[in-house]
């Protein structure tokens, strides 16, 4: 049986964080992921400053830079025809956000994580979890890209696999808090428009924005609820999203129109998040596998870099007193955005609604960041 002191299922973004961390603190790691690598993955790309500030601390930020990632300095709320423009303050090694393609951000997560000493398998999938007599998890089964099951000894295994966290259900994992709300988005990359900085823009019963990313491109997205979606988004994705815009903010909608996507718009038609428990007996969840929020708020990325660094912390211990001040952590830090996150995807607001919803969401997001940049630099 091979053994490793971390088993990380998913070498996406969270698991291939914290697989570079645990490494880097000597751990022996081995972290297994379904899909290949520097594939792609729905994404919001935007990082919020916590997550730019731990990749700047982790000595990742430059290769994103140097990857062609434009800086973001200026992020403009648009709330109906009024325009709210924040320019960054520097601060923490932040001089500026970014928003990278998830082809790039996961790949070079990967790469640290090898250069770190993680052994990493792509196209495995773990099938079943190990457990001893008192049913503490030790371990995991796992299927190779050849359909060969192979066991895993391991002291902590950790679910960083998504929202349909296979870890998450074979560890059973409770759902404490679940969203009311959800909403619906299709988004696609357009060449051609300035790079003025992120771009949000809110309306009744909609929103859309411009987030500049890589090759010169801006992934452009329109969103409703859920509940309308099906009505908003039937039929062609592009006449839809057109339609949104025009709704939303025509001058977007006539600077989209001058031009045409890369590819074939993405869609996501939407699901309520939830809070899942962070760790058990001899397992943890880290991103969308523990914590899962609407994407309307884009902080998914930041959410996951952010637990991945937590629970390195905690894994270097290996206490269950550790684990549980990961857990609490997490909770104390990801709930305020939940709440908040959940209430802007119900689209029942007025548009001096949605600013306090933003103002409380600020909030969160400052105090989420002081307790990162008072973390240990690993």
């Amino acid at each position: 049986m091979q053994r490793f002191d971390v088993l990380v299922v998913g070498g996406r973004c969270a698991g291939a964080a914290a697989a570079m961390l645990m490494a880097r603190r000597g751990l022996r790691v081995l972290a297994v992921d379904r899909g290949g690598y520097g594939t792609d993955t729905l994404s919001t790309h935007a990082l919020m400053r916590g997550a730019v500030m731990l990749l700047h601390r982790w000595g990742v930020l430059p290769r994103l830079i140097e990857a062609g990632t434009p800086p973001i300095r200026r992020t403009t709320f648009h709330y109906g025809t009024e325009a709210v423009a924040v320019d960054l303050r520097p601060g923490d090694g932040v001089d500026a956000l970014i928003a990278p393609r998830r082809t790039l951000l996961d790949s070079v997560l990967v790469d640290a994580a090898w250069e770190a000493g993680a052994e990493l398998r792509h196209h495995h999938s773990v099938t079943g979890l190990l457990r001893d007599a008192g049913g503490r998890v030790t371990g995991a089964m796992v299927v190779d890209e050849a359909g060969q099951e192979y066991a895993v000894a391991a002291g902590l295994v950790v679910g960083a696999d998504g929202v349909g966290s296979t870890v998450a259900r074979l560890a059973g994992a409770p759902v404490m808090e679940t969203a009311r709300h959800a909403a619906a988005v299709v988004y696609g990359y357009w060449p051609g428009l300035a790079d003025t900085g992120t771009h949000w823009h809110y309306g009744i019963g909609a929103s859309a924005g411009r987030i500049p990313t890589n090759a010169g491109r801006h992934c452009v997205f329109a969103s409703v609820s859920a509940d309308h979606a099906r009505v908003e988004m039937r039929g062609n994705r592009l006449h839809a999203m057109h339609r949104i815009l025009r709704e939303v903010s025509p001058s977007l909608a006539e600077e989209v129109a001058a031009s045409a996507p890369d590819d074939a718009l993405v869609a996501f038609a939407g699901r309520r998040g939830f809070l899942r428990q962070a760790a058990g007996p001899g397992w943890a969840l880290i991103g969308d596998a523990g914590y899962f929020k609407d994407p309307i708020t884009a902080h998914g990325i930041t959410d996951a870099l952010r637990d991945a660094a937590l629970l390195a912390e905690a894994a270097t211990e290996g206490t269950d007193a550790a684990f549980a001040r990961f857990a609490a952590r997490r909770d104390d830090l990801s709930l305020p955005l939940f709440r908040v996150t959940d209430e802007i995807a119900s689209y029942r607001w007025t548009l001096e609604e949605a600013k306090a919803m933003h103002l409380a969401l600020n909030t969160a997001m400052k105090r989420e960041v002081a307790a990162l940049a008072a973390e240990p630099v690993p």
